[in-house]
């Protein structure tokens, strides 16, 4: 099934390489479109039997060790211009979270939220990601995707019902770009409140390891405020403290000592290990707290098992 492309398409493509977690077997097919055209002729030729299944950078992933029946679509550089008009930032799907924030805060616009945020913009819409008690719905005003039949469509911020971590659009639908509307701000200053989340992310969680950031969902439904007198009991990581697993390993798996809600690959870790030693975490909280904490990272693809 190797369809006539100007972009790139490779068969059994080892997705290891290209997850934040460094696992995950083989896509029978990776495809990386030059541009919108050739994306829909490609899916308007691709047989309706076979699944797509869209991914941005691997940072909020688990490929499993049996790889993806189907065909992985990965949009490049094509489609990672940043542009403005007034107050609004026009970002392409594969544009970095935090090379977004970055280039707003150069032209004077507060999505500060965004800098500390790992992934690329598509994910960080589907996702509706936030962090100090910003999201990306509060920011969205539309975007730009194509669908399995290969239809380019524009959908404004009514289109779409978003909610803590997440969003309904179709999980084949593919995200081209999205313009979010932000606040005026110094430049300076907002340069500078970026440079202090780094320095409390850093000093809090485990940036230099492998790892698919934030394991869990907040069970208390919506992200840190970072405010000082926020409350904790309903936060995943206090969960996991409070079962004891902060610091568990099952193979090359690991908790964070530094995190509790950061799933690591410490060496040589397998996607089962690393799923497993969430399960157990997920059992362990629910026997000690009666909650059930939900994944955060993604989990596709079969097992070996």
């Amino acid at each position: 099934m190797l369809l006539d492309t100007r972009g790139s398409i490779v068969e059994n493509k080892q997705l290891a390489k290209i997850t934040w977690l460094r696992v995950g077997g083989p896509a029978d097919f990776f495809f990386m479109p030059a541009d919108t055209q050739d994306l829909i002729e490609f899916l308007r030729k691709l047989p309706e039997n076979i699944k797509i299944f869209p991914i941005g950078v691997g940072s909020n992933l688990i490929v499993r060790d049996g790889g993806i029946r189907g065909v992985v679509i990965r949009l490049g550089s094509s489609f990672n211009k940043i542009t403005f008009d007034g107050n609004k930032i026009i970002a392409g799907a594969s544009a970095l979270d935090s090379k977004v924030a970055l280039r707003a805060a150069d032209e004077g616009l507060d999505l500060t939220f965004l800098r500390t945020i790992p992934g690329s913009i598509g994910g960080a819409v589907k996702m509706n990601a936030g962090c100090y008690g910003s999201y990306v719905k509060d920011f969205f005003v539309s975007a730009k995707v194509v669908n399995r039949s290969g239809e380019l469509i524009e959908l404004s911020s009514k289109d779409i019902q978003f909610s803590y971590r997440y969003c309904d659009l179709p999980e084949d639908l593919i995200i081209l770009e999205a313009t979010f509307c932000a606040q005026a701000g110094n430049p300076q200053i907002l340069h500078a409140k970026m440079r202090d989340q780094l320095e409390k992310r850093d000093a809090t969680q485990p940036t230099k390891e492998r790892t698919a950031g934030s394991t869990f969902r907040n069970p208390a439904g919506f992200s840190s405020t970072g405010e000082e007198n926020e409350e904790h009991d309903l936060k995943a990581w206090k969960l996991i403290d409070d079962a004891g697993m902060r610091g568990a390993t099952f193979g090359g798996a690991k908790i964070s000592e530094k995190h509790s809600n950061f799933l690591i690959n410490s060496g040589g870790a397998t996607a089962y290990e690393l799923e497993s030693l969430g399960e157990q975490v997920r059992k362990s909280v629910f026997k000690t707290s009666k909650v059930k904490l939900e994944w955060e990272v993604i989990r596709i693809g079969e097992t070996n098992q």
